[in-house]
């Protein structure tokens, strides 16, 4: 792997501070970077080296940050909203290009991350050079609820909590209880990426795990098939709904390929 310069920073919001770490050749161009968003319990810290191997395999920066109320970004105050994904895209992203001196982005989404990436596309226009999806949630169906209730029940083993405390520490029930509650929430029921998707002009690549545990392979194809620009679907064979763990240098081939051909 090629020098790779890491560094740590801040960006602040109204509501409190976010957790940035930066990821950066040491012979770095004026490539637009590549920008992480991470699952509904994710964090910095459990994308493990994924960040520094797609670095290193794009020859891009690649920066991740932990959203409000995760890892070590500032607790989240009030409850979050059923618009949370979206929110995302208004409220914060554009504070992180504004301090960070983002222009143009790479977006690249992880399960509700990959909702968020979408609406950050959406609201990016030209800005946004590309947008990837990887095991996305696209709409509400009853494999997502299933998997999050499953996950519930092994919540309630100590020891698996034990290693939600360990990224989260005391915002662990909160980012747990989020996840939840907002899923589970019959107001939820009807949440849709479709009226997003059209105003996607960007190319999309969305990947997702043959044996993804929290939805079903009409999530990506929704993706590709709404979204306005022109979108690809990867299906990775034998890999659930953690491919960047499961099988990374798949993924890293997928996305490096993806990349190049823009």
């Amino acid at each position: 792997m090629s020098q790779i310069v890491v560094s740590d920073n801040w960006v602040t919001s109204p509501q409190g501070r976010l957790f940035v770490r930066r990821w950066q050749p040491a012979a770095a161009g004026p490539a637009a970077p590549i920008v992480l968003l991470h699952d509904s319990l994710g964090c910095v810290e459990l994308w493990r080296d994924f960040p520094a191997q797609l670095c290193a395999a794009t020859g891009r920066e690649v920066i991740a940050y932990d959203r409000l109320g995760f890892g070590r970004s500032d607790r989240r105050t009030e409850p979050l909203a059923l618009d949370f994904i979206a929110d995302e895209a208004r409220s914060f992203f554009p504070l992180l290009r504004q301090q960070l001196g983002l222009q143009q982005v790479i977006v690249f989404g992880h399960s509700v991350g990959g909702g968020m990436a979408v609406n950050i596309a959406a609201e990016s226009g030209s800005d946004c050079l590309a947008l990837i999806t990887v095991s996305a949630q696209a709409f509400v169906e009853q494999q997502t609820l299933d998997g999050i209730r499953s996950a519930q029940q092994q919540f309630r083993d100590p020891q698996q909590f034990g290693r939600l405390q360990k990224y989260h520490g005391d915002k662990a029930n909160r980012v747990l209880n989020a996840w939840i509650d907002t899923w589970l929430n019959p107001a939820f029921a009807n949440w849709s990426l479709a009226p997003q998707l059209p105003r996607v002009m960007c190319p999309l690549l969305a990947i997702h795990g043959e044996f993804d545990e929290y939805g079903d392979q009409r999530q990506p194809q929704m993706l590709v098939e709404h979204s306005g620009g022109p979108a690809r679907l990867e299906i990775m064979r034998d890999t659930g709904h953690i491919p960047h763990r499961e099988q990374p240098q798949r993924l890293l081939q997928l996305v490096a390929d993806f990349i190049a051909g823009i």
